[in-house]
């Protein structure tokens, strides 16, 4: 089969690589559209340890059934599906609690690091476990497929965050995940939804897909304009979708007292912390580790339009461009928000 492959740091070889074994329990899927993940680019170039080479990398993707294991469950060649990029075990005590995003025996798809190698789907062929495929309903497109892992993290944190009907909410940072979470957290219901960003053209997407106001980070000023919108308490719940020291400062400044901030973002593996004034404000924070169960949710949200995903798509391109198209987003001086990779 043809695959991208990472075979150094930031170094990619487009050509032949061996179809990947099929296991009993497995389904053999032919890949049609797999996104670049904001992780896969971080960890091209070896910094986050998650990416060693050599690697095929690609967790978000969908494609068609070609065969299935004896005991990988009821599927027939040619069904349309997409799956789970976490490679959960179903027997430890944490699956048996639907918490199978902290499996014990869990692998990520794509990720090769130092305690397992696990080629993902920037390839024609990807195997997977049985209990992590879910069908497409007829309504959603491969590509819309794509955005299917990052809407179930999203959804998987607002449900972490218990936001719901008539609270406030704030997204800081209006990245993939972010843009996302806007949109989820409009669909529990929260009466307004504000994002801060950077980027003045991803806020203008976090208009578009939903978000009540807008605030541009580098203008500065946002916990005061967060205290002003709710008469000087500050908003229900933040969710902090980068994950450096200054976001999530920020996002514990724009919360209300007894109020929650969810950390979803986790660029720096360690930052400095406002220790007081979470003790203090009595806030609740939480992490959002991936997705426990939100698959079919976050398909059924993308088929009846609850999470629109076609104004996050800023290119479609063949597999064998792969190369160029990592390195761009690397750069990251064209303000692209998801690139789909077709095998």
């Amino acid at each position: 089969m043809k695959a991208l492959t990472l075979i150094g740091s930031s170094q990619f070889t487009f050509g032949d690589a061996p179809e990947p074994p099929m296991a009993e329990d497995e389904v053999l899927v032919r890949v049609v559209a797999c996104g670049i993940c904001g992780s896969d680019v971080h960890g091209m170039d070896g910094s986050t340890g998650r990416r060693i080479p050599p690697v095929i990398m690609g967790h978000e993707a969908a494609g068609v059934v070609v065969r299935a294991g004896a005991k990988a469950g009821a599927w027939e060649p040619g069904e349309r599906v997409t799956f789970d990029s976490t490679l959960y075990c179903g027997a430890c005590e944490y699956c048996a609690d639907g918490q199978v995003n902290l499996c014990r025996n869990r692998r990520i798809l794509g990720v090769s690091c130092a305690d397992y190698r696990q080629h993902g789907a920037f390839a024609e062929y990807v195997s997977v476990p049985g209990r992590v495929v879910c069908r497409l309903p007829e309504k959603v497109s491969f590509e819309q497929a794509v955005f299917v892992e990052p809407a179930a993290v999203a959804l998987h944190a607002v449900r972490r965050a218990q936001a719901g009907p008539g609270q406030s909410g704030l997204v800081v940072g209006a990245g993939i995940i972010g843009l996302l979470t806007i949109q989820a957290l409009k669909a529990a219901g929260c009466a307004k939804v504000y994002a801060s960003d950077l980027s003045e053209q991803r806020l203008a997407v976090a208009r578009e897909l939903g978000a009540d106001e807008v605030f541009p980070a580098k203008a500065g000023g946002l916990r005061e304009a967060m205290l002003e919108r709710t008469g000087g308490e500050g908003v229900d719940v933040v969710m902090e979708c980068v994950g450096i020291a200054a976001t999530v400062q920020s996002a514990i400044d724009c919360v209300r007292k007894g109020g929650s901030v969810g950390l979803v973002g986790n660029l720096a593996q360690r930052i400095e912390f406002p220790l007081q004034a979470v003790v203090t404000r009595e806030l609740s924070l939480f992490g959002s580790c991936a997705s426990a169960g939100e698959y079919p949710a976050a398909l059924a949200a993308i088929a009846d339009g609850r999470i629109r995903v076609e104004p996050l798509t800023s290119a479609v391109r063949p597999l064998e461009e792969g190369a160029e198209w990592f390195h761009r987003l690397h750069a990251a001086r064209e303000d692209l928000i998801k690139v789909i990779l077709r095998p």
